[in-house]
C-alpha cells in the first residue's frame, strides 16, 4: 500500500510541476513543460497542454479536520485555472474548404437578397 501511495504522490508532483510550467507560458515566459516525468502526465499531455478545452473540478470539505487538505486543492485550483489553451477545431482540409465554401455562398445569397429587395 504504501508502495501505491508513493507512486500517486510522484504522479500528482508531476502533474503539479506541469501545470505551473503551463501557468508560466501562459504569462508569456519560456519554460520546459515536464509532461515525461509521470505516466499520469504524459497520457494527459493533449488534454493539459494540447489542442483540447479541459474541465478541472475541485471537491472539497467543509469539515474542519479537512481544513489543510481544502486549503492544498484550492491553490491547486488556482494555479490550474492560469493556464490557457488555445483550443481549435480539428477538422479536415477538404472539409474545410467545403464549410467555407457554403459559408461564402449564404453570404452572397443574403447579400443578393438584400439587393433585390433594395
Amino acid at each position: 500500500f504504501a508502495c501505491r501511495a508513493a507512486a500517486i504522490n510522484k504522479s500528482l508532483m508531476a502533474l503539479g510541476s506541469v501545470i505551473n510550467a503551463l501557468g508560466e507560458i501562459s504569462k508569456g515566459k519560456q519554460v520546459h513543460i515536464p509532461y515525461r516525468d509521470s505516466k499520469l502526465t504524459r497520457l494527459l499531455q493533449e488534454s493539459l497542454g494540447g489542442n483540447a478545452s479541459t474541465l478541472m473540478i475541485a471537491a472539497l470539505s467543509p469539515a474542519d479536520y479537512n481544513h489543510d487538505e481544502t486549503l492544498s486543492t484550492l491553490n491547486y485550483a488556482r494555479r490550474v485555472k492560469l493556464v490557457e489553451n488555445k483550443v481549435e477545431k480539428n477538422e479536415d482540409v477538404r472539409e474545410k474548404e467545403i464549410r467555407q465554401l457554403k459559408e461564402e455562398i449564404e453570404a452572397l445569397r443574403a447579400k443578393l437578397m438584400e439587393g433585390g429587395e433594395g
